[in-house]
């Protein structure tokens, strides 16, 4: 059964970090693209980073480049995205999807199939 659980989400200064994780189970970290998105209240959900499955390429939103980093574990099935230099607009419901079908993964949630339910990242001070 897949899952994806996603924690690490809270409330952080506008500069802070925090580091957010995705843990999944019911299939392998290597052999598939997962990807990170986020929900602000009112708006769209919005593609903030994936990391393919062959080679583990990475790409981000132009908004967070030089400030998010996404990164797996494949021993611990977990992929991580530590994200620096918070803004409050970037507040929202952040979640992690897998995309069993597009091995290189893309920043259009059209290609995820499972999602997580997840966590929630305050931005304020």
């Amino acid at each position: 059964q897949v899952q994806l659980v996603e924690s690490g989400g809270g409330l952080v200064q506008p500069g802070g970090s925090l580091r957010l994780s995705c843990a999944v189970s019911g299939f392998t970290l290597e052999y598939y693209a997962i990807g990170w998105f986020c929900r602000a209240p009112g708006k769209q959900r919005e593609g903030v980073s994936f990391i393919s499955s062959a080679d583990g390429s990475t790409e981000y939103a132009d908004s967070v480049k030089g400030r998010f980093t996404i990164a797996r574990d494949i021993a611990k099935n977990t992929v991580y995205l530590q994200m620096d230099s918070l803004k409050p607009e970037e507040a929202a419901v952040y979640y992690c999807a897998y995309a069993p079908h597009a091995p290189d993964g893309g920043m259009g949630d059209w290609r995820y199939d499972y999602w997580g339910q997840g966590t929630q990242v305050t931005v304020s001070s």
